[in-house]
């Protein structure tokens, strides 16, 4: 698994991948819908899986000594790297976007704070669940992979933009001490959804790639 992962970074992933683990840099940006940061990181997935395809990956790991599994298995423990260290990453920018806005002005859905990352966690698990089984029916389809997940990756975003304008919520768009502190069990509750969704994403994913025909 270390050596196909050494492959996954070395051949199949694309330099944009890695430009945008730097996507939290958008938090410092008035008034912006911080959540489509997180969409920048799975754009960056998609440019991975289709580099992957246009290298002929699927063909090279063929030959190799290991399961078409280890090599779904690869990509998805790869991906989800790629995610956890774009919020990692992103936390440095969440609390200067704090410091630039103490009071929490972001018009345009959930400032930087905790119950943002709850929700960029949604965001990628539903990521995964739509894009890697999709894309592993076939092997190849990339891009109407990326749309069917772009498509629900949308309605998270719209959901954050809305989400603090709603009666009674409006406390998840809080940046004190206090806000960020209730918060976190739900940030809990959607880092455990998202290693669920990526976990069944990858059996749904390997399951239905060793029936494909290479």
């Amino acid at each position: 698994m270390t050596a196909l992962l050494s492959k996954q970074l070395r051949l199949n992933c694309h330099p944009m991948t890695l430009v945008f683990l730097l996507a939290g840099v958008f938090f410092l940006i008035p008034n912006y819908p911080y959540t489509v940061a997180f969409f920048y990181v799975t754009l960056g997935l998609f440019f991975m899986f289709m580099n992957s395809r246009e290298q002929r990956d699927a063909d090279f790991v063929a030959v190799l000594p290991v399961r078409k599994r280890d090599g779904v298995k690869a990509a998805c423990v790869f991906t989800a790297l790629i995610e956890i260290m774009s919020l990692v990453i992103a936390v440095p920018f969440a609390f200067l976007s704090a410091r630039i806005n103490p009071k929490g002005t972001n018009l345009a859905g959930l400032d930087a704070n905790v119950a943002l990352f709850a929700v960029a966690f949604i965001l990628f698990a539903v990521f995964n669940i739509m894009f890697l089984p999709s894309f592993y029916r076939t092997g190849y389809k990339v891009g109407v992979s990326f749309l069917k997940a772009s498509l629900c990756v949308a309605l998270v975003v719209i959901c954050d933009v809305l989400l603090p304008h709603v009666p009674g919520f409006a406390w998840l768009d809080g940046t004190d001490k206090a806000s960020c502190l209730r918060q976190l069990p739900i940030l809990a509750v959607c880092a455990a959804v998202y290693a669920i969704a990526t976990l069944l994403a990858y059996k749904l994913s390997a399951k239905r790639y060793e029936k494909v025909d290479l």
